[in-house]
């Protein structure tokens, strides 16, 4: 070990490097695949002065398992296993400036991992990754106190496509469907408010608490919900995403439905990052409430969600598609904004669209995205 090294880590180039005396040492890694940042629960990588508080595992092979910081089994790598592990050895990270102080408790690590295939590209959840054999090698350079520079990433990379959900995606809104558990009457005037709202004659702030007083939904319905988006899934969708991916396009869902009922949709479409409404459950199944204060659960607020992504990954074009005011009111943070009128046409959205479209068909967004960029 060395006590005078110094680490500084490129979010540009994915990589770490290691100074001492003796020179610099570099190892490749990965950060987080959804950019830079500080806030809680965003999972991006933060950004800024560190020094390693904690050194974890130094005793143990380099195949241990590592959950909540202890060892918790041996990764064997002959088995498929799609999770995303902690392995070999944790570097604990403190943050010394203001907007990253709160780095320790986020979990932010540089740790060993059984993904070593993104290696080199953003791909994690916020940590730091390295290949098991770095990770061994970088714990013994290092020390309790050593002073690591996590450098903002300055290029443009990437493109983002972000997609509505309701009647964009799925053929339902999910909102409406869980009113209709609680019966005809609910179920007109949570319909007659989601329509009020999309079509902007409605402030979205007003019409969320007003919805949720009627639904205050159990854990039956959103099941039943959350089977419905996949089972109503909008023909072409599947086949959209996937040609979009093909292209280098990383699809997000924007949604001011609920996360927890858009989460197996997303699976099915190969979309990993959904920008939604939390929604509160308790153990018994019953209502809790919802993340009143989250962004789109207002009006504006796909364009705050967008901007943070803007933000951390610095991307080359964003293209928002959607069928709604809330949607269309992000025309002037994206590049392109698409109007998707195949479930539902609204006439506020055509008109203040950049492209319309009545289908969801792989060669009509691929069409309408490469005319943007030439």
């Amino acid at each position: 070990m060395n006590d005078t090294a110094r680490l500084e880590i490129s979010i540009d180039d994915q990589t770490l490097g290691v100074i001492t005396d003796d020179g610099i040492r570099k190892f490749p890694l990965s950060t987080s695949a959804k950019g830079m940042g500080f806030e809680a629960g965003s999972y991006r990588t933060p950004t800024g002065r560190f020094r390693i508080s904690e050194k974890i595992g130094g005793d143990m092979p380099a195949d241990t398992i590592f959950i909540g910081r202890k060892p918790a089994g041996t990764w064997v790598p002959q088995v498929a296993d799609d999770r995303d592990l902690i392995l070999s050895r944790i570097l604990r990270l403190e943050g010394l400036d203001r907007e990253n102080a709160n780095t320790a408790d986020r979990y932010v690590y540089i740790h060993g991992t059984n993904q070593e295939d993104s290696i080199g590209q953003p791909a994690s959840h916020g940590c730091i990754r390295l290949g098991r054999e770095d990770m061994m090698a970088l714990f013994e350079l290092v020390e309790i106190g050593d002073i690591l520079q996590i450098q903002p990433a300055t290029r443009r990379r990437g493109k983002l496509f972000f997609f509505d959900c309701d009647s964009t995606l799925s053929t339902i809104e999910g909102i409406d469907e869980l009113a209709r558990a609680r019966g005809g009457d609910v179920f007109e005037r949570v319909v007659a408010l989601t329509h009020a709202a999309m079509n902007g004659e409605i402030p979205l702030d007003e019409v969320f608490p007003r919805r949720m007083d009627l639904i205050r939904p159990d854990r039956a319905a959103c099941d039943e919900v959350a089977r419905l988006y996949v089972e109503t899934m909008v023909p072409g969708a599947l086949q959209t995403v996937a040609a979009l991916k093909r292209v280098g396009w990383m699809p997000v869902i924007l949604s001011g439905g609920f996360a927890r009922l858009i989460a197996p949709l997303a699976r099915a479409l190969g979309i990993a990052h959904v920008e939604a409404v939390p929604l509160l459950l308790a153990e018994d199944g019953s209502y809790l409430g919802y993340g009143s204060d989250y962004p789109t659960t207002r009006n504006l607020g796909k364009n705050e969600i967008v901007r943070q992504w803007k933000d951390a990954l610095l991307p080359e074009c964003v293209v928002m598609m959607g069928d709604g005011i809330s949607d269309l009111e992000t025309r002037p943070d994206v590049d392109l904004f698409i109007g998707f009128g195949g479930v539902v046409s609204r006439d506020k959205v055509k008109a203040g669209c950049d492209v319309w479209l009545e289908e969801m068909s792989e060669s009509a967004v691929i069409g309408a995205v490469s005319r943007m960029i030439k």
